[in-house]
């Protein structure tokens, strides 16, 4: 990557107006630059968007990539998730136009250490936890990045003092060429299979921590196959987290029930774990992470401690949105893989209405399928892979196991899903697949799941 200094007077192309584009168009027009905005979608398809910048005034170039606009730029700077073989990209690389993105940009101008939070799953909980653990010992801080909050936005509110917590999805990792001052990895599991082969997912995990001098540190899960691997590659300092069993130097860890501290070769106990609020073993892992985080950025033990106690999660992940006729219903719309459908079925003990569904990522169904039917009354499917899904469940059960029913939407599936459920039941949300075949985003998703409950409400 190029560091680009003097914004002022410069032709600047965004490449993507989701909300890194927003935020690169709004602060690169504050840097003076002349912008102009790129994106293969129509306008009608971005009023909410273009309404969002209207103030900054872009050129916008809607409707395809033009090639020129790339070319013939000062800069480019890319959103995640366009692909990096775009015709527009490739003549701007052939040019020696400088390509940059919003967390480049923000790495090389924030004036504080950065701690930076990545994982196939979890990085969300773990980055929206640290911030609540360092908000609850008043210590100043900024929390953005892939949790949905654009980073530029963010650094005039930094001072050198400031505690910056990021969360980094695997595509913005592929755009930067330094790493944080504190890297933390929850996991590294098979995901995004139909765009990254396993060996480059896996080396897009590794640049967190790659590019960190011997002075940084690492935080690595060791119940984690990948995780532990890591530990091994390190250049700094390490930390450890594990739910299941001891760690060789200072982390976090579970121990005789406790969860535990150890610094210095000292086990300083915060809580016991049945004090945790977040349901789920997967967030016990997350919850340990966000504590070698936090601690490091000079939270209390006892700030800590109130946090875990308080903190019930963040949207879309295992979020109870509402209850009828005594049947619960969770939205898990976050869980875009099987794995993460896996972890919601085995957070609830009640019998589940399972509601899968969305667009296929080329993952392994063979676990979920067998823990599903083992584990549910009923297997709902919906959307682009519902029939695979469906098929799926079928052939992993037997006579006595659930009900696979077939519908097309989301709204179709809460709605039969209430027609299946019985008292105390749960109706999970759980996809296993993405929004990518009816909503631009997971959190879209969730919001229609929850309006369908409402509507169930109403009735």
């Amino acid at each position: 990557m190029t560091d680009i200094q003097n914004l002022q007077g410069a032709r600047a192309t965004v490449v993507g107006l989701g909300i890194e584009g927003i935020d690169l168009v709004r602060y690169l027009t504050t840097e003076g630059a002349i912008v102009t905005v790129s994106d293969i979608r129509t306008s009608e398809a971005l009023i909410k968007e273009i309404n969002e910048i209207s103030d900054c005034a872009p050129h916008l170039s809607l409707g395809k990539n033009r090639v020129e606009d790339c070319s013939e730029a000062d800069a480019v700077f890319v959103s995640q998730g366009v692909p990096p073989d775009l015709p527009a990209l490739r003549a701007a690389r052939h040019a020696k136009i400088p390509i940059s993105s919003m967390t480049q940009l923000f790495v090389e101008r924030c004036p504080s250490p950065i701690a930076g939070i990545t994982g196939s799953s979890g990085k969300t909980t773990t980055t929206a936890l640290t911030g609540a653990m360092l908000d609850t010992a008043r210590i100043n801080h900024v929390v953005g990045g892939n949790i949905g909050i654009g980073l530029l936005g963010l650094l005039d509110k930094i001072e050198p003092e400031t505690k910056v917590v990021t969360e980094l999805s695997h595509t913005q990792l592929e755009t930067v060429d330094k790493s944080p001052a504190i890297a933390c990895i929850t996991n590294v599991t098979p995901n995004h299979l139909d765009r990254y082969s396993w060996s480059s997912y896996v080396n897009l995990k590794r640049r967190i921590f790659q590019f960190q001098n011997e002075n940084e540190l690492a935080i690595f899960n060791l119940d984690d196959e990948i995780c532990a691997g890591f530990a091994n590659e390190s250049p700094g300092h390490i930390a450890y987290t594990s739910v299941n069993r001891d760690i060789p130097g200072d982390g976090v860890l579970i121990s005789d029930g406790i969860l535990t501290r150890r610094q210095d070769g000292e086990d300083l106990p915060l809580l016991p774990r049945e004090q945790i609020a977040l349901r789920g073993e997967h967030n016990v892992a997350n919850i340990l992470s966000a504590v070698a985080i936090a601690s490091r950025l000079g939270a209390s033990d006892v700030a800590i401690s109130e946090a875990i106690r308080n903190f019930e999660g963040v949207p879309h992940r295992l979020e109870v949105v509402g209850t009828f006729r005594d049947v619960t219903y969770v939205n898990d719309s976050i869980a875009t893989t099987p794995e993460r459908a896996i972890a919601g079925l085995r957070s609830f003990n009640a019998p589940i209405v399972l509601l899968l569904g969305g667009r296929d990522k080329h993952l392994p169904l063979r676990e979920l399928a067998e823990l599903a039917v083992e584990r549910c009354r009923t297997i709902i499917t919906f959307g682009e892979s519902g029939d695979l899904f469906a098929s799926t469940m079928i052939k992993a059960r037997d006579a006595t196991t659930p009900l696979v029913d077939r519908v097309e939407d989301v709204s179709s599936a809460v709605n039969r899903a209430a027609k299946h459920a019985h008292k105390g039941d749960v109706v999970l949300f759980s996809p296993a697949g993405t929004s990518f075949d009816s909503y631009r985003t997971f959190e879209e998703r969730g919001t229609a799941f929850r309006t369908a409950v409402a509507s169930l409400e109403e009735q």
